[in-house]
């Protein structure tokens, strides 16, 4: 366990009956198990990824050059997914990476654990990384046990012994495709998300393995990643259940390396996002099916997908989901509304974020509706047809 004090500085309210989480009980999981979520739809919904469309919806943004796009967004990611099914593993979202070459057997000396901690800085960014932060690992972060898609049931969560430092990326996704919300379209800006992901996670594991260090690649599977992001000092936590960063706002995919090598650990920070989703609703009204909290953080659970004894504002994974079933494709309208999702090179936007961080927060929130942001784009537009 780690100190109370960095609770605090991480914003966590950890309650008494606090419970770790186990995999199986993720919603997506669920949609393959549990009868209360797997339908007709949520089946449809998966087989868009894979199959072919010639015809779908008639509603701009749903046509086949559309789904085409998104689908091959994830073909990186894919690959990795489905190359050791044979052996009940699905690397990336329910096991982690193990497609390393073996590492060198001596160690090589990177130096104290701060000169440590900026040269793999220095070399995920040479590898892509948009956001790079390093913490402790925290048992508590870790899933209970993981999920089999191959026989629905949970099996053990067996990371190796050692592994006390966590190095978490994260990928920004495209503003404008993200701007597209909803459309299969939009879809892509999370498939290259994750497939510029993978590639980062596994070029820095293997680094560190060629110095001789044990390291352990993951992105959705083995522990909960924003909680290990808030740790590392990426950003803070958000109505809409998701980290928020300065450099992005929501719109970033995460990953993280569990490795042995000393390291020194970043703080979380704070930059006034607690304080700006206390009084903005953005998020919750935009929403469709209402999966938002619009009341003050709480320790109520909407339903067995959302952690036990954590108070905080929680999404109802139920809803959320069934609405990307309906639709046939994922759903980022909280992102896309979210006054934090800027283009943070243009300066007014950087000082939108400054505004938003201040005693002046709901004039920002107030020019932000007025100048338009978070409106939605046309697909057509973003094809160049429109």
């Amino acid at each position: 366990m780690i100190p109370n004090n960095t609770d605090r500085d991480a914003g966590f309210d950890i309650q008494p009956d606090f419970a770790r989480f186990n995999q199986k009980e993720d919603v997506f999981n669920r949609s393959w198990w549990d009868e209360t979520i797997r339908s007709a739809k949520t089946e449809r919904f998966y087989r868009t990824y894979r199959q072919p469309l010639k015809e779908w919806r008639k509603a701009e943004g749903f046509t086949q050059k559309d789904y085409a796009f998104r689908n091959a967004s994830w073909h990186v990611t894919d690959i990795f997914a489905e190359m050791k099914e044979d052996e009940d593993r699905r690397e990336g979202f329910l096991d982690e990476f193990t497609l390393q070459r073996e590492g060198a057997t001596e160690t090589i000396d990177l130096g104290d654990p701060k000169d440590a901690a900026a040269e793999i800085k220095r070399v995920a960014r040479a590898f892509g990384a948009d956001l790079v932060g390093i913490t402790a690992f925290d048992e508590r972060w870790q899933y209970t046990a993981k999920f089999s898609a191959a026989t629905g049931r949970q099996k053990a969560n067996d990371l190796p012994d050692g592994l006390s430092h966590v190095i978490v990326l994260g990928q920004a996704m495209d503003y404008d495709l993200i701007r597209t919300v909803p459309s299969a379209l939009s879809g892509a800006a999370t498939g290259l998300g994750y497939s510029h992901d993978a590639l980062v996670l596994l070029s820095l594991t293997q680094y560190l393995r060629n110095c001789g260090y044990r390291a352990v690649a993951s992105m959705n599977d083995t522990g909960l990643a924003i909680p290990y992001a808030i740790k590392a000092g990426l950003g803070e936590y958000g109505r809409n259940g998701l980290l928020i960063t300065p450099e992005f706002g929501p719109r970033v995919r995460l990953g993280k390396i569990y490795t042995d090598l000393p390291l020194a650990h970043d703080r979380p920070i704070q930059f006034g996002v607690k304080e700006f989703c206390e009084i903005c609703r953005r998020c919750a009204n935009a929403c469709p099916v209402k999966a938002i909290s619009q009341t003050a953080p709480s320790t109520d659970r909407h339903n067995r997908s959302n952690i036990q004894g954590v108070k905080k504002w929680s999404v109802d994974g139920e809803k959320c989901f069934g609405y990307w079933a309906a639709q046939n494709s994922d759903c980022s309208i909280c992102i896309r509304v979210c006054p934090y999702n800027k283009d943070y090179s243009l300066w007014i936007n950087r000082l939108g974020q400054k505004l938003a961080g201040s005693s002046l927060r709901r004039l920002m929130l107030w020019l932000d509706e007025r100048l338009g942001f978070g409106q939605r784009l046309k697909p057509s537009a973003w094809w160049g047809d429109g």
